[in-house]
């Protein structure tokens, strides 16, 4: 089943995975993230509730489910590292973990900002807000824990741990609304048989959140490209790289 997993074990195939991969990530995000912006901020109905200040859910929603989806795809890494002692897997879980951690303070920010006209204040200790500010905790406990050994793969393995355990955190974020009574409204794409957003309001929602994917992705991808290269910057064919870039190794 793992099979053709394992190739990519190696760095350089890694880094020539990225390769591959980044020019559409980067194609997705232009298209998808463009159309959805443009088509909720501008032409999708105003909410006959919210008015005007409905739009931010255009980024407040992609940037909540992705700041789970982008934590649980930190936490596979991690695994597949622990398992198996990939170096890449390991390498693939950091590049994440700060991408993580911004997509996830968006969130925060954006949903203070949507919470002061709707809620009356700009936080309040809400089971779904609580949760979503321990996601980012565990997203910047990751990144510290792994920047406090100098041997990377004791870093990857101790950071790894922790964000296996940190991923209980990630269905109590998805069903906080339901197990607890909370100001924060309960599912309403996430319903796939009868979804609550409007389809005017929904088609747009949904674009911007393929646009949001692929900008994590993408931008998750340079960063994987870059620890590589730091990392690997003794390997033969990292040397060969540079060389031909025209770049000098000090220099990276």
């Amino acid at each position: 089943m793992w099979k053709w997993l394992h190739p990519y074990a190696k760095t350089e195939n890694a880094y020539a995975l990225c390769n591959t991969l980044l020019p559409w990530f980067w194609a997705g995000t232009c298209v998808f993230l463009s159309v959805g912006v443009v088509w909720g901020l501008v032409f999708a109905p105003q909410d006959y509730q919210q008015f005007e200040s409905v739009r931010i859910i255009y980024i407040h929603v992609p940037s909540a489910i992705l700041s789970m989806g982008a934590y649980v795809a930190m936490a596979v890494a991690a695994l597949v590292g622990i398992v198996w002692q990939w170096r890449t897997a390991f390498m693939t879980m950091i590049a994440i973990a700060p991408v993580g951690a911004v997509v996830t303070f968006v969130a925060l920010f954006t949903g203070a900002a949507w919470g002061k006209p709707m809620w009356g204040t700009w936080w309040i200790w809400d089971a779904r807000l609580t949760s979503e500010l321990i996601l980012l905790f565990l997203y910047i406990g990751v990144i510290a824990l792994y920047g406090v050994f100098d041997d990377k793969q004791q870093a990857g393995k101790a950071a790894g741990v922790m964000a296996l355990v940190g991923v209980v955190n990630v269905p109590i974020i998805h069903y906080s609304v339901v197990w607890w009574n909370t100001l924060h409204q309960g599912a309403s794409i996430s319903k796939v048989d009868k979804p609550d957003v409007a389809d005017p309001m929904l088609w747009p929602l949904l674009i911007c959140l393929a646009g949001f994917a692929f900008f994590i992705a993408a931008v998750s991808t340079v960063r994987l490209k870059s620890e590589i290269v730091r990392r690997e910057m003794h390997r033969p064919w990292v040397q060969k790289l540079v060389s031909n870039d025209g770049v000098s190794s000090d220099a990276i």
